[in-house]
This record gives C-alpha cells, sequence and structure tokens, in this order.
C-alpha cells in the first residue's frame, strides 16, 4: 500500500512510559477511534515513543501496545495537533496543487474531470475559491495558504464538482457527499469567517 507523502509525526518520546516493556511479541490489530479518519495501531516493539501520519484520508497513529485507553485518547489528540501545526507550515505551489486536484478527481470524481490549471489568487476575499467551466480553470484564495490540508482539499473537490455541475443544487452536494471531510471543513472555514467578523477589541497594557 503506498503512502501518501503527507506530513508525519514520528518519535514522539513518552513523558511516562506506558507501562513496563511488553511481553508480546507481535502486534496487535489495528482499532479505529471513534471517528474512521483516525486509526490508532497498537505495537509491542513500542514503548517510548508515539507516531502519526496521514495515510489517505486516515490518520494513522501508532502507540506502545500497553498504553491505557485514557493515555490512548491524550496522545491521539496531541498527535493530530501536531500534523495540523505540520499541515499549517506547508503551502503547495500551483503545479502541486494542479497534481493534487487531478488525484482528488480520480479518488472522488472517478477521473472525470481534469483542471486544465489550478492556481492561487490574491483577488478573491469573499470567496474560497472560484473556477472556470469552459476553461477548466481553478483559482483559490491565497487566504487558505496555512490551513489544513483537508480544507484546502475541500475547496477543491469543491471547485472540481462545480466544473460538472454548475450552482448549489442537489446534484452538486451529492457529489461533495464523496468527500469524507465536507463536513469538518466547512465547519472549519465557517469558523473563520465568525472570527474574522468579531469586533477586534483594544488590548490593554496589562495584556501586551
Amino acid at each position: 500500500m503506498s503512502v501518501d507523502p503527507s506530513p508525519r509525526i514520528t518519535g514522539e518520546s513518552l513523558s511516562h512510559p506506558a507501562g513496563g516493556q511488553p511481553s508480546e511479541a507481535a502486534e496487535r490489530p489495528p482499532r479505529a477511534t471513534g471517528t474512521s479518519a483516525v486509526e490508532v495501531r497498537r505495537s509491542a516493539r513500542r514503548s517510548r515513543t508515539v507516531s502519526a501520519y496521514r495515510e489517505g484520508d486516515r490518520t494513522i497513529v501508532l502507540i506502545p501496545a500497553r498504553m491505557s485507553e485514557a493515555e490512548e485518547r491524550r496522545w491521539v489528540g496531541v498527535m493530530l495537533d501536531k500534523l495540523a501545526a505540520q499541515e499549517s507550515r506547508r503551502i503547495l505551489g500551483d503545479g502541486e496543487l494542479t497534481e493534487r486536484a487531478e488525484r482528488l478527481s480520480s479518488q472522488y470524481f472517478s477521473g472525470r474531470v481534469t483542471p486544465t490549471s489550478v492556481r492561487w489568487v490574491t483577488n478573491q476575499n469573499t470567496r474560497w475559491g472560484s473556477c472556470t467551466p469552459a476553461e477548466g480553470s481553478i483559482r483559490l484564495s491565497h487566504r487558505l495558504q496555512g490551513m489544513p490540508e483537508y480544507v484546502v482539499d475541500y475547496v477543491l473537490v469543491h471547485e472540481l464538482a462545480h466544473l460538472l455541475v454548475p450552482g448549489h443544487g442537489p446534484r452538486f452536494w451529492r457529489l461533495l457527499e464523496s468527500y469524507p471531510r465536507t463536513e469538518r471543513a466547512r465547519g472549519y472555514l465557517e469558523g473563520v469567517i465568525a472570527a474574522e467578523r468579531l469586533p477586534h477589541l483594544p488590548v490593554t497594557d496589562g495584556e501586551r
């Protein structure tokens, strides 16, 4: 199985060892957490480190076999935050955006749409993305730069869907249902918009 070349966090040392050395020689089978997007794999060979990486639409978190359920929940949260922070520092170039859009089209739309170009633009402050179906071109707002990659992917999928279906009718939203992080990404973007609308309170000397 090929691994998506997405951010990876490896060798995060535990502040407290999860028990002693495990006696089992083999890894326990992987177990999904509360969401299918995250998979926890316990390893008998791992005793003092936690690792995490993206694999397609999933996040794989590797933990010691004897870690408690509470420790597991805590470390999954820690690693997800670290991956998100790492993703937020990575800005894709226009060429990478085009390649990513082609992969997303193949993954979610069976390759039915192939964009001719995908690029960042700085003149879209009220929209996250736009497209020109006649040209097959997609433009993403520079405001997306630094946001988690699953959010950028959602906007790409959104615009790819528009190359197939104009408007936001039922058929369009059925296409978006194929992307598993649609609701999460929409919630993230709605949160960004809501934060931008908050009044900017003056900073007092005691808060500097």
